[in-house]
């Protein structure tokens, strides 16, 4: 396959790649003022229990808000789909008014922020799983490396993948309307309260956090969450 070479003057007009990096983007209805997207990253940092996103991570994007897009790390658009503990969910109420925490204060800030909605599948473990149940996945196949869970002692740890349960065609529509709702959560989480009493309890957590050191650690023990997994299910990497 051939490529024709751009004509010189374009090529002037645009400027070098260094110089287009740093120019405006119109992304849809966004208008981008340079190109660098903070890519997802998960971070494992929810406030338990309930993986609630909070002050931390509302601190942790807002430290990133100049990028012109922020992609939010992967988020369980329900409890069958987490995959790596300490991950925030958009499924329940409390996640959702953690999540408009986060979102107003990166729009304080002068950011831009979308939700990344995943389900894992089969890269998750009975720990992570309702009632202690099989993760789900399209073949009942186990996969390499290893899951990071929560222990009894609420220590991260690594432990091995277990042999997922197989879906039925029945169970695909509950698989969608799991996204659906948490689309739909999502932006309910970007609706600005109408309390501005509650923005300004918001917006002093988020300065708290910022100006003292982080108590918990992010990691409690051994390696970063998923890196002996097989790559399917952790996104960052």
């Amino acid at each position: 396959m051939s490529v024709s070479a751009r004509p010189e003057a374009a090529a002037a007009a645009e400027g070098t790649p260094e110089e287009l990096l740093f120019q405006p983007y119109r992304l849809g209805p966004y208008d981008l003022p340079h190109r660098i997207v903070m890519a997802p990253l998960t971070r494992s940092r929810a406030r338990q229990p309930g993986n609630v996103p909070g002050p931390l991570n509302a601190c942790y994007y807002v430290q990133r808000a100049s990028a012109a897009l922020i992609i939010s790390e992967a988020t369980q658009v329900s409890m069958q789909g987490q995959g790596y503990a300490w991950t925030p969910g958009i499924h329940s109420r409390e996640q959702v008014e953690g999540w408009r925490l986060v979102t107003e204060a990166v729009h304080r800030a002068g950011g831009r922020i979308f939700n990344q909605l995943w389900h894992v599948g089969r890269i998750s473990h009975p720990c992570l799983q309702p009632d202690y149940m099989l993760p789900v996945a399209p073949s009942a196949i186990k996969p390499s490396g290893m899951a990071f869970i929560e222990n009894e002692n609420g220590e991260g740890e690594l432990v091995p993948f277990v042999t997922p349960r197989a879906l039925q065609i029945e169970e695909m529509p509950y698989l969608v309307r799991q996204y659906f709702r948490g689309a739909r959560n999502a932006m309910r989480g970007l609706r600005r309260r109408r309390d501005p009493r509650r923005q300004r309890l918001s917006a002093g957590a988020v300065h708290r956090f910022r100006h003292q050191s982080a108590r918990r650690p992010v990691w409690r023990s051994g390696p970063e969450p998923g890196a002996a997994a097989d790559g399917s299910g952790r996104d960052g990497d």
